[in-house]
Order: C-alpha cells, then sequence, then structure tokens
C-alpha cells in the first residue's frame, strides 16, 4: 500500500547528505579522493539512485494496482480507518526491508570498491631510518 515511503524517506535524507558531503568537499579538497576519484558524495549518489530508482519503479507498481492515486488522500487505505494501521504494519515490514537491503547492497558496492582501489594504488615501501649503525 504504501511501503515506498520508507525508501522515499531514506532517499530524501541521503539526499540532503549527500549535499551537505558535496559542500565539504569541495572547501577542504580530499586527497584520497584526488588519487582514486571516488569522493563520499559520489558514493552517496549511488545510494540516492538505487533508492529514488525503486520508489519510482515502486510508486508506478502500487498505482498501477489502485493502491495509490494521483488525488487527495493518494494512498487508498488512508480513506478506510480499518486500513490506516495495515497500511502502518506494511510500511515497517516491507518498506523497512526493502529500504535495509539496499543499503546492504549498497554497503557491499562500497566495499568492493575500497578492497578494489586498493589493490590497485602502488604499495610504497617504507625505508628504514637513516641512522647510524
Amino acid at each position: 500500500m504504501a511501503c515506498f515511503l520508507v525508501p522515499a524517506g531514506e532517499a530524501i535524507v541521503t539526499t540532503v547528505v549527500q549535499k551537505v558531503v558535496e559542500r565539504r568537499e569541495k572547501k577542504v579538497g580530499g586527497e584520497k579522493a584526488k588519487k582514486t576519484g571516488l569522493t563520499w558524495s559520489r558514493r552517496l549518489s549511488w545510494l540516492n539512485k538505487l533508492l529514488w530508482g525503486g520508489t519510482i519503479l515502486l510508486a508506478l507498481e502500487h498505482m498501477w494496482h489502485g493502491e495509490f492515486v494521483p488525488w487527495p488522500p493518494f494512498l487508498t487505505a488512508m480513506g478506510n480507518p480499518a486500513e490506516v494501521s495495515l497500511m502502518l504494519k506494511e510500511m515497517a515490514i516491507f518498506g523497512g526491508a526493502m529500504a535495509a537491503a539496499v543499503t546492504a547492497v549498497w554497503g557491499i558496492m562500497i566495499l568492493v570498491v575500497e578492497l578494489k582501489s586498493r589493490a590497485a594504488m602502488p604499495k610504497v615501501k617504507e625505508s628504514p631510518a637513516s641512522g647510524g649503525a
């Protein structure tokens, strides 16, 4: 009924966080980001694309099934007070699971990118301190 609202809420929060991180990165500049080209704002943009894409597809699917309409109250479950608790339960269970799954997939993506970028970076060998013998 309204499970797409949970990933949409997460997408709104992460979009704001991404904009804040972008501003900070522009002010400070990242040494590591210059080497790899992967800033945290770019990584957050991946999460945002996953969340917004899923939200749009879910909203269209709910609209197709008549659970979401383009006129108030928008969610057909809101028209019947008996269905509101069912809608909230669905949002908590299914919407929460979808948002968590998308975030977990993004976390795995970040882990893979980190591991690959570390493997691709040339390893710098530390030379022993040149001191007296």
